[in-house]
């Protein structure tokens, strides 16, 4: 069942796992809503939790308590066919590393997703383009990763996550790579997806300077959502 007004949610959400004879909670408790058009920056510290979270919202680890609903749909009754579509098709993921193929230039980073899928070539070529001009790269098409500068290579890699069209997109410290310049850069690319493609983002993040950017701050400590503090007391 669809839920319109609800891209994706987590419900009482958890994931503990065993480090010898030690359970670790790596996620407890948490409940998040991200609607259509919306910019959610996750903050916290190195081991908080953020990494885990994601990767139970894009279906790429299984919650040991709570659910997540994507577009309604309950991602714990999936197979990993079906699993693997929906990360094909509605859910876009961004990495710290970037995670471009060296061998291959920024166009053919960007069609690969579409390649994978099957998309016809005409379409693919198409989409490509759009998306490489949506991150401000067309004249860089031909570039290999290490011929681009690293914002240039953070621009590709959501361009590359972006081809599909997805309705939401998952970013994982995108800017913990990026000088200062670069990472307003792509938190202001992100605000732009947001606001005129109404693509859901949800960007976990340390850096405390960019926060402002995002309509909603989640803090997470010891793996769950904390009350923040007022601006001039975070972070002291």
């Amino acid at each position: 069942m669809t839920d319109q007004n609800k891209i994706i949610e987590a419900i009482d959400l958890g994931r503990t796992y065993m480090l010898g004879s030690e359970t670790i909670v790596a996620v407890d408790g948490v409940n998040l809503e991200v609607k259509p058009g919306e910019f959610i920056a996750v903050v916290g510290r190195s081991g908080s939790g953020k990494t885990t979270l994601l990767n139970l919202l894009a279906g790429l680890d299984k919650a040991t308590s709570g659910k997540v609903l994507l577009e309604g749909d309950d991602l714990s009754e999936m197979n990993e066919r079906q699993l693997t579509e929906i990360r094909r098709h509605k859910i876009g993921f961004v990495f710290q590393s970037f995670g471009l193929l060296p061998l291959l230039s920024a166009f053919e980073n960007v069609e690969l997703p579409l390649r994978i899928s099957g998309v016809k070539a005409k379409e693919r070529e198409k989409r490509a383009w759009d998306a490489l001009e949506m991150v401000g790269l067309t004249p860089r098409s031909n570039h290999r990763p290490y011929e681009l500068s690293g914002g240039e290579q953070q621009r590709v890699a959501i361009a590359r996550a972006m081809v599909t069209r997805p309705p939401l997109l998952l970013a994982d410290e995108p800017t913990g790579e990026l000088d200062s310049t670069n990472a307003r850069a792509i938190f202001g690319l992100f605000i732009e997806m947001v606001r005129t493609q109404s693509i859901s983002v949800v960007a976990a993040t340390h850096d405390s300077t960019l926060l402002a950017m995002a309509d909603e701050v989640k803090e997470m400590r010891d793996g769950a959502f904390v009350d923040r503090l007022e601006p001039s007391r975070r972070y002291r």
